[in-house]
């Protein structure tokens, strides 16, 4: 049997659009390729973005700021020598965009200038770390991203 070329091209449009519908079934209904929000309450965070420029102006104001260091242990969380640690409150927040179950928030209480945060919390890829703490009334924001 021979095909002509007219039929071979309308076989090979139904070829591409049944590839294309397949595509589009599987990245609608896969776990996998599901994608969130940066934030789930977009508009209200919004809102406090001028919040969170004053207090990174007030960590811009210390001697040094907050410093992370990549140990085996986990991701180590140094905070400024010149305040006593046990004064210092707040969260650390763990956020992954890539996948918001990996989420995570450490409340902070101090009793020296480190926070380890374990190695099993961390998993390997990209973290926006935050820590939203207050010292003494004053309040501070860190954010940095890291590669784990």
């Amino acid at each position: 049997m021979k095909i002509s070329w007219g039929t071979a091209i309308v076989m090979a449009m139904i070829s591409f659009i049944a590839f294309i519908m397949f595509f589009v079934i599987t990245m609608s209904t896969d776990d996998k390729y599901s994608h969130d929000l940066v934030v789930e309450e977009y508009y209200k965070t919004e809102l406090t973005f001028e919040d969170q420029l004053d207090k990174t102006r007030n960590a811009t104001k210390l001697s040094e700021n907050i410093n992370l260091k990549k140990t085996p242990e986990g991701l180590l969380v140094t905070f400024p020598q010149e305040l006593t640690a046990s004064n210092i409150s707040g969260n650390v927040f763990l956020y992954r965009p890539s996948n918001k179950q990996l989420d995570s928030e450490i409340p902070l209480s101090l009793s020296s200038h480190q926070l380890l945060v374990p190695e099993r919390s961390l998993i390997g890829g990209r973290w926006n770390i935050i820590i939203d703490w207050k010292y003494q009334g004053e309040k501070f924001y860190f954010k940095e991203e890291i590669i784990y």
